[in-house]
């Protein structure tokens, strides 16, 4: 019985522990490799502070000028309405949306299926 408490609480410590990863970390100010990201994620989220970050806080649900994309993936809608796939992203990318100015011109398409790939780590 006592083996088995230890078992159990040495379980659920290191799932709290595994939970807890990064806690207290500003995750704009990890790294890339703490955040897991691989290169094309990494590569997405140096054009996403180029182009994006003025407007779009990606670590957060609130915006500044644009929509907060935290989380951007895991839900079923857009801040926009259109449903969330990559698909309608791009779309919003390449041509703008309301508020948003295209980028279509300034991106390359390597460049915007890289911010998509990071977007979908948030």
């Amino acid at each position: 019985m006592r083996k088995a408490s230890i078992v159990l609480l040495a379980f659920w410590i290191t799932v709290l522990l595994a939970a807890c990863i990064g806690c207290g970390k500003d995750p704009e100010k990890m790294s890339d490799a703490e955040l897991g990201l691989n290169a094309q994620q990494s590569s997405g989220r140096r054009v996403f502070r180029i182009y994006c970050l003025s407007c779009h806080p990606a670590y957060s649900t609130h915006g500044n000028k644009g929509p907060g994309l935290k989380g951007l993936f895991k839900k079923p809608y857009l801040p926009s309405g259109l449903t969330s796939t990559d698909e309608h992203v791009i779309q919003s990318i390449v041509r703008g949306r309301a508020m948003m100015p295209a980028f279509g011109n300034q991106m390359s398409e390597q460049e915007i299926q890289d911010v998509v790939a990071y977007l979908h780590t948030l």
